[in-house]
């Protein structure tokens, strides 16, 4: 005898569908259609606020519980280092020899002493306790707790109803946001694969690009809704160009969707394999990106003739570029490459800075692989960010790329409220170079031996 559904089958089956049908429904009105047409409800900004004070009294009721058990369970993050303005090497060893001797400074600024030692030994201390750099590469601590375990690793049990609220942030985020990023996760990089594909059968010409503007656009908006990204933007009127390069921070991967969905770029970057690789070669269909293989991502002259080539066109899209290569934690810039700033294009720098209480924007990617990282972000509260366009730069009369790649991360750090770091952010994986050890001593031996016109004049 063959099986028949019973009565509850059917019912059971009826409401799966009227619950998938009522769920794709809403997804459709309230977040792709608006991301279509970049149209939004303000339900975002809502719940964000909402968050903020909660956010605020979970951490009041943490500070008071911690007060009443007598020990402080939860602790603001600090360095214990007070900030100091910076100095030179050679005003410095003059205020260790200033402590420690009578003699004339001048006279001894040519010749060795043994309290120069102390310097170098402090230096080297300070870099241990408050090393500058290493400590970029890790997530900033909270100063206030946003219902996340990753913000207060050593929470205790306070309160019921500080658990209770807990507990529903997390069935919220696991229980509904979650699944509802995941879709329009999929929805997003469904379409933009299908439609540019599509899009990359036609004749080049204005409609192909017309099409290909839109589509990247209306993708990485529902992309940008899977993130519950809060965008704001600043100073619209100096958006990237046609024909010149956008340079900007980096914090995360998803630093490229949170500009692409305010205006379309050229992306540069290696082929990959797998589903990278499905949607690069999807998208090189409809736009001009630039892909290089992974023997000719080394090739520094190639790359920057195929560079120069494409911003040579003033009908192609702005280069998308983050000169760092490499994630830093949202709190600094590091030393910009110069290779971008050789060319001989209008630069646009642009300030991204993440609002860290609703999620860590930052990937660190020697501790979470790719997936690890999206799926910790799609189950945070949101994305909330502020981005700059900052007016367009230009390399001066006998600039270099070093000097001009300076200038505009110094721009960048400062519009952002980020710290200018001199260090390559590839220190992440590698050693110091023995360059920046070399530069110290020359410093030193500069100030014992004096310049060579010093020593003629005397």
């Amino acid at each position: 005898m063959g099986w028949f559904p019973s009565p509850f089958d059917n019912l059971l089956c009826m409401l799966l569908g009227i619950s998938f049908t009522v769920w794709f429904t809403l997804l459709l009105v309230f977040i792709i259609v608006p991301a279509i047409f970049g149209v939004s409800f303000g339900i975002r900004r809502l719940c964000m606020k909402t968050l903020i004070k909660i956010f605020k009294w979970a951490t009041l009721r943490i500070e008071r519980g911690a007060k009443e058990k007598k020990h402080l369970l939860y602790k603001p993050y600090t360095n214990g280092i007070i900030a100091k303005e910076p100095t030179s090497l050679e005003e410095e060893i003059k205020e260790i020899r200033r402590s420690g001797s009578s003699r004339d400074l001048g006279a001894a600024s040519q010749e060795f002493e043994l309290s120069d030692i102390f310097y170098f030994c402090r230096r080297g201390m300070e870099s241990i306790v408050d090393d500058e750099v290493t400590k970029r590469f890790s997530a900033e601590e909270l100063e206030s707790w946003n219902l996340m375990t990753r913000s207060n690793y050593n929470f205790q049990y306070i309160s019921l109803r500080l658990t209770v609220l807990w507990g529903l942030g997390v069935l919220i985020r696991y229980g509904f946001l979650l699944p509802l990023r995941v879709t329009l996760a999929f929805t997003g990089v469904g379409l933009l694969v299908v439609l540019t594909t599509l899009v990359g059968c036609l004749p080049n010409g204005r409609t192909k690009n017309f099409l290909s503007e839109k589509i990247h656009l209306m993708c990485y908006r529902i992309c940008v809704r899977a993130l519950t990204a809060i965008i704001t933007y600043h100073d619209s009127e100096n958006k990237p160009k046609n024909g010149g390069i956008c340079v900007a921070n980096h914090t995360s991967p998803i630093d490229v969707i949170i500009l692409a969905s305010d205006g379309c770029y050229a992306m540069v970057g290696q082929i990959h394999g797998g589903l990278m690789g499905v949607i690069q070669r999807a998208m090189v269909k409809a736009c001009p990106h630039i892909w290089f293989e992974r023997s000719e991502i080394k090739d520094r002259h190639l790359v920057a003739k195929r560079l120069s080539d494409h911003a040579e066109d003033k009908t192609k899209l702005p280069i998308l570029i983050f000169p760092e290569g490499t994630c830093i934690n949202n709190t600094s810039v590091m030393m910009f490459k110069k290779g971008s700033f050789e060319i001989d294009a209008t630069v646009y720098p642009v300030a991204i800075k993440y609002d860290p209480r609703f999620a860590e924007a930052f990937w660190n990617s020697s501790k979470f692989g790719m997936v690890n990282y999206l799926l910790r972000m799609m189950s945070s509260w949101a994305v909330v960010c502020s981005v700059w366009y900052l007016p367009p730069m230009h390399k001066e009369e006998g600039e270099d790329a070093v000097q001009f790649a300076n200038r505009v991360k110094a721009a960048i750090a400062r519009q952002g409220g980020l710290v200018d770091l001199l260090w390559d952010g590839g220190l992440k994986r590698d050693k110091v170079k023995d360059t920046f050890k070399e530069e110290q001593q020359k410093l030193y031996s500069k100030m014992l031996v004096g310049t060579q016109e010093d020593r003629s004049r005397s």
